[in-house]
């Protein structure tokens, strides 16, 4: 698959990652059609991404001509059998087993040109392609929240993943309006390796009573980070944030520097997962 064969993009997953994927390539001309089991996401991921495109015609950055032609090129499904598609980008949970069974699904009514491409922040790219047919066109292609905004797409090679087709997948990250970064594949490639102990250390601080949330953010944020890291981990997901914690936990053999913290899993179980729930390790409500 060339990169001006891209007609058509299918995403699977109609949360807040997958909506926000879906977002940008039907703004850039794209015929997208979104994914997802659970009906009400899918309708939840359709309203947001309405109230995204007024906000965007709110602030100047688009026209009502613009939001139309978005709207036009947009399809959400509960049928997997729509996802006939030149390139596809999973965005599901991060578990291995989910993402082999999704595009295995899917291999069976594709044909082996099409791209499956993973959003995946932790997972390396080799393990997902495992046992896939024609894993050659496996590739990594990790958005950062919220994808509508954020600019860094990290594009990540497997092992069998075919040179043609990671440039394929850096093409179309540019006609996004973003900027490619290609990493090699190991667990958390290079943003989440590298940010990972930003989460960690803050949950240490907090576990040991160290400072409060409130105080812990203060300091970063004065330290010259945008936001601290409770007030990240609550815009990301808490329960995702979780997930990518646990998932490189795992995958560097359970080094103690990568443990996820108690807190955060009770977080989790409360189903305080952030802003998405109203609460997290704020009150949002």
């Amino acid at each position: 698959m060339k990169f001006e064969d891209i007609k058509t993009i299918g995403v699977v997953g109609a949360g807040t990652m997958g909506q926000g994927i879906t977002q940008i390539c039907a703004q850039a001309g794209y015929k997208t059609i979104l994914f997802d089991i659970n009906a009400q996401v899918l309708q939840s991921a359709e309203a947001t991404t309405t109230k995204t495109l007024d906000k965007g015609i709110e602030r100047g950055k688009l026209t009502e001509a613009e939001k139309q032609a978005t709207l036009g090129n947009l399809t959400f499904t509960g049928d997997t059998l729509q996802l006939i598609c030149d390139v596809i980008i999973e965005a599901v949970v991060e578990r291995l087993e989910v993402k082999q069974s999704i595009f295995k699904e899917l291999d069976s009514i594709n044909g082996p040109e099409t791209i499956f491409a993973s959003n995946t922040s932790s997972i390396p790219i080799t393990r997902i392609a495992a046992g896939i047919p024609h894993p050659e066109r496996v590739v990594g292609m990790h958005f950062f929240n919220p994808a509508h905004i954020m600019k860094l797409v990290e594009v990540i090679s497997g092992a069998a993943t075919a040179p043609d087709i990671a440039e394929t997948i850096k093409q179309l990250a540019l006609k996004l309006d973003k900027v490619p970064v290609m990493a090699k594949d190991s667990p958390g490639f290079i943003v989440n390796r590298v940010a990972r102990h930003y989460y960690v250390e803050g949950l240490k601080l907090l576990e040991e009573g160290v400072a409060s949330i409130e105080t812990i953010d203060k300091l970063m944020q004065a330290s010259g980070f945008k936001m601290g890291p409770f007030e990240l981990m609550d815009l990301i997901g808490v329960d995702t944030n979780y997930s990518v914690t646990t998932s490189m936990f795992e995958a560097f053999h359970y080094d103690p520097k990568f443990r996820p913290s108690r807190i955060q899993q009770q977080k989790v179980d409360a189903g305080h997962h952030g802003r998405k729930s109203g609460k997290g390790f704020y009150d949002y409500q």
